[in-house]
Formats: structure tokens, sequence, C-alpha cells
């Protein structure tokens, strides 16, 4: 998160009016190793709760953990900014499907790391980065070499009309090829491009109204139903919009206080998964409806982000702080990335 956006978010949460939430689904279960570990959810939603499943390399510090992606090998990526501590500054790190380290590359992307992206393009398969400190994008390879890189959007009318901000948090894919990309911490649009990088347009705009965002955090394009359809976490109006991949509003989506701060998304299957940063994970079905509230610690946790200079020992097991992103693991699993400066990987296996 940018400074001001986490100014403007803190003191958003202070504000809102508490609503009474229901004490989160929690029981008790034995690892191999004889240690207890937290079971969150119930019925089809139940997972076995580690935290710290993975861990940086020798000589690397996780900074705030912002980004998830995993590719058809199986192999995970983990976007962080790099703790002011740390020895090593690669930005983006990269583990096979058991949680084994395999290689760390970016330094970069140190600082700004956040949302990442893997799809595949025509013969392989490519990283998209958004980079919040140098406010741009990247393509590269999966070891990190450069592809395209996009700044500052002048060939939009809106943004070459004035000198306005561009801090791109996270990107979508569409099956012909476009992605969209969320100025999330800068300006509030959201950006269409062709598979080439070509400007297409933009979709909604600033504000509150339906259509507008306010912190267009998170975005991803939907193809559980009939028709794909672009899916936006409007995390400042604490909501969920969805549109046509043209950029037509189709729904509004608030449920407070079941989904609070929506952050991103991810599908497997008939589920959609979403890090909310107000202290849970939320699974949502077909209909973007909430049925399943994952590790939510928002009556112990406080308001949001007021837990992030504690260490590890504070922190409550099998309760969530700031969940930022989350993606269903081929495996079926859920991995959950938040927002601590000193990060937190934690992995819901299910039960």
């Amino acid at each position: 998160m940018s400074s001001l956006t986490r100014r403007r978010f803190l003191r958003d949460a202070s504000t809102a009016t508490a609503a009474a939430v229901l004490p989160p689904f929690f029981l008790q279960t034995s690892s191999k190793s004889g240690n207890r570990l937290p079971v969150v959810g119930s019925g089809a939603h139940t997972y076995e709760c580690v935290h710290e499943w993975l861990v940086p390399p020798d000589g690397l510090v996780w900074g705030d953990t912002h980004g998830l992606a995993q590719d058809a090998q199986g192999h995970i990526y983990v976007a962080h900014t790099v703790n002011k501590s740390s020895m090593r500054g690669e930005a983006v790190v990269v583990y096979d499907a058991s949680g084994r380290f395999v290689r760390a590359f970016g330094e970069e992307f140190r600082g700004g790391a956040h949302g990442l992206g893997v799809r595949r393009e025509k013969s392989e398969e490519v990283l998209y980065h958004c980079d919040i400190n140098q406010c741009k994008m990247t393509k590269t390879t999966l070891k990190g070499e450069p592809l395209w890189t996009h700044g500052y959007p002048r060939e939009d009318s809106a943004y070459g009309a004035r000198p306005i901000d561009f801090v791109p948090t996270n990107v979508a894919f569409a099956p012909n090829g476009d992605f969209y990309v969320g100025d999330g911490y800068g300006s509030h649009h959201v950006l269409r491009f062709s598979s080439d990088g070509k400007f297409l347009g933009e979709v909604g705009q600033p504000g509150h109204a339906d259509g507008d965002f306010d912190t267009p955090h998170g975005l991803f394009v939907d193809t559980r139903g009939a028709e794909p359809v672009l899916v936006i976490a409007d995390r400042g109006n604490r909501r969920v919009q969805t549109f046509s991949l043209e950029g037509t509003h189709l729904r509004t989506i608030k449920q407070e206080p079941q989904l609070r701060m929506p952050c991103h998304f991810h599908t497997q299957g008939e589920w959609m998964v979403c890090p909310d940063l107000d202290s849970q994970v939320c699974i949502l079905d077909l209909q973007y409806k909430v049925v399943a509230q994952l590790g939510d610690g928002r009556a112990s946790n406080g308001e949001v982000g007021s837990r992030r200079k504690q260490s590890r020992s504070e922190f409550t097991p099998g309760q969530f702080i700031t969940p930022h992103a989350a993606i269903f693991l081929h495996s079926g699993d859920l991995l959950v990335a938040e927002w601590l400066p000193i990060g937190r990987l934690t992995l819901l296996r299910r039960v």
C-alpha cells in the first residue's frame, strides 16, 4: 500500500460503524509432529491453518507479502517489498508445489512489488508485475527476464489532460488476450489493454456510484459462468462490482459485515476466494455470495493495520490480520499472503 492510501484506509476503518459478527468456527487438530494446528471453516470449506508455510531463503527477510501466483508446473511465486533489514534484495521468491525454495529474482522491484499475475502467451507462461514504487507494469519471463514495461498511461486522455498519479495494484486477464490494470493506489481508474500492450480504454471511473471506484485494488476475469465477467474489488467503497469485458457495469455487491474490504480474487471450480484486508479470507459462490469466512479475526484484531507492528509470537493462531492476496493451489489448498511488514504466508490445507 502507498502511505497515503494506508492512512486513508486506517481512517475509514476507524470511523466505520462496528457490526456484530459471529465468532469464527475454530477447532484444533494435530500435525504429524504432534503440534496442534488450528482449523478454520466448516463443511466443504474446512482447512488446517499452517502459518509461515513458506519462509524466505537465507539472507532474505520478508517485507509486506503482497502478491501470489502459481504456474502450470506448480511453481509458486511470492511478491514482497523486502524488509529494510534484509541482506538480499530479491522481491520475487519461487517455490515448488511442496513449498521448497527454488529461486529468487527481481531486485528491481524491491520496495514496490505488489500485484502478480501469470498467464500463458503463445508457447510460454509469463509474469505480470505491478510495481507501486516505480509506478509501472512489467512483464517478465518466469525467471524474471524483462519483456515489456508500461508506466504512466499518457495515451489515456484522463491522464494526459493533467498530471495525476498512476500506481498500479493488480492485473486481470481476459480469454481473448486483453488484460486490465487497476490503478488502485493512484487515481482509481481501471485500464484495458490489448494482448500486445495497446491501450483500449477505461472501465468505470473514480467515484462512489454504481460503476465508480474508490481504490480498485484487485480485479479478476471470472469464467465460471456462461460468459466471462470482470470482477473488481472496489475496496475503498467496501464492495465488489462486476462488468462485461467491454466495460458495461453489471452488478454492485455489498455484503457487510460478511465482506468488508475485498482485496482480490481467484477461482477454482465453482468457488472464488477473496482475501479481505479486514482480518479474513472469504469464499464466494457463483452469485458472489459469501459462503465462508475463514480465520475471521476482526473481533480481536481491532482496526485494520493496528497489529502491523507486532511480532509473530503475538499473532493469534488461526486468525488473519490483513489478508492481501490468496490463491487456490493446484492441490485445492489455499495460500494466503498478508500485508505485514514482516510478511506471512499461510497455507489453508483442506481437511
